[in-house]
């Protein structure tokens, strides 16, 4: 009896014991809080931290590839030379040409040393500009694709008059620029296109947006880094050839080589330009940390200083166009506000579209003589639409 006894007692202990051992949390089954690399101290980071030296493996190698974005940014600086070559090489340009430096087809790009641009590397990436033009049009992407390809129709047209002298009805040159029948620097609307179109969509609309659903636990196959990982460096590295993006700048002085919307972003966001390294650098740092809502937050604030770049640059150039004194002055400026009205067709965020971007353009150069037949009132009709819009 007293056997029995003993036996039963050992074996409610032991199934308390179970019972007990059951309710604890299996550390295996929480979800950790931090993801797969040593963890960041936000502290540690500061505004000259250089943007590759803290995010490594545990074995100590880098787990940062900025080549994709990189790639893809000198991609954009060839072709933006080569739209200068009528200009300033007095030469004819060809728009097999540009639409191959668009695609990467046919081996289009060369050295150019000047940009530290080296053709071959460029030619033999696998990478290209066209595919990722105006990504979250959809099904419209395409449409805006052959839109570039048709700027390129025109600017090949467009550059055979090099030697004329541009006036009212009269393509050529005026001043330092080369402008169409209509008075348009076709050069700066390819340029302010593709920024919209190429750098904001891409980089705010897609990787610093729905890219941030990549997947942060498991590495891409043979490579160091995660989706996420990858995503957010590719979108750094299409902004930017900088280590630290601005380093060194100033409201009066830029301390870095920025091009395209890095440049512009220090221009006409005085308010945020010194922010956004931070912004990329802590953005960062949380993903390494696996603090994804961190990272959206920063990229949140990225994505923000970038529409206020985009339009305060449209309006900015409005403006130079009213301060012009020549036709020469005045014509590059409405040239490079026109490229940035329809690169605001991509400011998602504060919810400007095609129909709003397309209407200003309308109202400000679809007339017989386009820049020859522009006025005060047109230009405060944009201005005042677009402040409203972005609430200035």
């Amino acid at each position: 009896m007293q056997s029995i006894i003993k036996t039963t007692l050992a074996t409610l202990l032991f199934l308390g014991l179970l019972t007990f051992s059951s309710c604890k949390k299996d550390p295996k089954e929480t979800t950790p809080k931090y993801g797969i690399r040593p963890v960041i101290n936000y502290d540690n980071l500061t505004a000259t931290t250089p943007y590759k030296s803290l995010f490594i493996a545990t074995n100590g190698d880098s787990v940062v590839d900025l080549s994709i974005g990189n790639t893809r940014f000198k991609m954009f600086q060839a072709l933006n030379y080569y739209l200068g070559a009528a200009v300033r090489d007095s030469k004819t340009l060809d728009a097999a040409t540009m639409k191959n430096l668009f695609s990467n087809s046919n081996n289009p790009f060369v050295d150019i040393s000047s940009m530290n641009i080296t053709g071959n590397a460029l030619n033999t990436s696998g990478i290209q500009l066209r595919n990722i033009v105006s990504t979250t049009f959809t099904s419209q992407a395409e449409i805006e694709r052959l839109k570039v390809e048709d700027l390129f129709n025109q600017m090949s047209q467009l550059s055979v008059f090099f030697a004329d002298t541009a006036s009212k009805g009269k393509p050529g040159k005026i001043g330092t620029y080369l402008a169409d029948a209509k008075g348009i620097e076709i050069a700066q609307i390819i340029q302010k296109y593709l920024i919209g179109a190429a750098q904001l969509d891409y980089i705010s609309n897609v990787l610093l947006n729905t890219g941030l659903n990549a997947d942060n636990t498991n590495l891409v196959l043979g490579k160091k880094y995660t989706a996420l990982e990858q995503n957010w460096d590719e979108a750094y590295g299409f902004l930017t050839l900088s280590p630290v993006y601005l380093n060194g700048s100033t409201d009066a002085v830029r301390g870095t080589s920025e091009s395209f919307l890095g440049s512009y972003l220090w221009e006409f966001n005085k308010t945020d330009y010194a922010k956004i390294y931070p912004a990329f650098l802590k953005g960062r740092a949380a993903i390494a940390n696996n603090e994804i809502d961190e990272a959206r937050f920063q990229a949140k604030f990225i994505r923000t200083a970038m529409e206020k770049a985009i339009a305060q640059a449209a309006v900015g150039y409005l403006n130079k166009w009213k301060t012009g004194t020549t036709d020469a002055s005045r014509i590059h400026a409405i040239a490079e506000g026109l490229g940035f009205i329809y690169a605001l067709r991509y400011c998602q965020l504060n919810g400007a579209s095609a129909s709003f971007s397309d209407n200003i353009l309308n109202n400000l150069v679809n007339s017989p003589d386009g820049y020859w037949d522009l006025t005060s009132t047109k230009i405060n009709t944009a201005t005042n639409a677009i402040s409203t819009q972005f609430n200035f």
